[in-house]
């Protein structure tokens, strides 16, 4: 039997996450209300949502800024950033000691670039 949670998650994700590795730029509040912004990297992505390990303890359904700095890859500099918001989905520790995976869905624009899978490369 599967747990609620995850049959709930599962049934919001319509769209399959591509494994992709781009530079993100987060910020927000952490659950004690702490201001914070890092520089951390995705995990994987689709138009509607990223993951991304931080080392910052936020809780579900913060809302978080989100930038993905398309200057320091995109061989077209006049490209602009992507910039976003987010709503904290899910939260679990990650492999690394002290972070955590964290899933967010976009709240604003979503995000329109194509990748491939990493692991498909």
């Amino acid at each position: 039997m599967v747990p609620p949670s995850s049959t709930s998650l599962a049934s919001q994700r319509a769209e399959r996450r591509i494994a992709v590795r781009l530079p993100l730029r987060v910020r927000g509040r952490d659950k004690r209300g702490v201001i914070f912004e890092e520089e951390t990297s995705s995990e994987n992505l689709c138009r509607s949502g990223a993951a991304f390990v931080t080392r910052f303890d936020v809780a579900i359904g913060s809302n978080l800024e989100i930038s993905i700095p398309f200057s320091h890859y995109a061989s077209r500099r006049t490209e602009s950033d992507f910039e976003t918001h987010g709503r904290v989905v899910h939260v679990r520790d990650s492999d690394s000691d002290g972070e955590r995976m964290v899933g967010v869905q976009f709240t604003g624009p979503r995000f329109q670039r194509v990748f491939r899978s990493e692991s498909a490369a």
